[in-house]
């Protein structure tokens, strides 16, 4: 059954509609991680995890990051 060009998804579209729900999913997912289990999220000077936030630290210390706002990250 060929479809027509109203029917098609556009990707771009489609990726634009999902993102901000993902982006609430996430979050709100990773809040109920952190509360429900306080305490045991810790990071290593061995994780990448820990090298970013470390650099993150050092531009922030030398002025030369941007923060963004919570809207401007969450779309909200």
């Amino acid at each position: 059954m060929a479809q027509t060009q109203e029917n098609r998804i556009n990707m771009d579209k489609l990726a634009d509609a999902l993102e901000p729900v993902i982006r609430r999913v996430v979050r709100e997912e990773l809040t109920r991680l952190l509360i429900e289990n306080a305490g045991i999220f810790y990071l290593t000077p061995n994780m990448p995890l820990y090298e970013d936030m470390e650099e993150i630290s050092e531009r922030k210390a030398k002025d030369k990051i941007k923060l963004r706002s919570h809207d401007e990250v969450w779309g909200e």
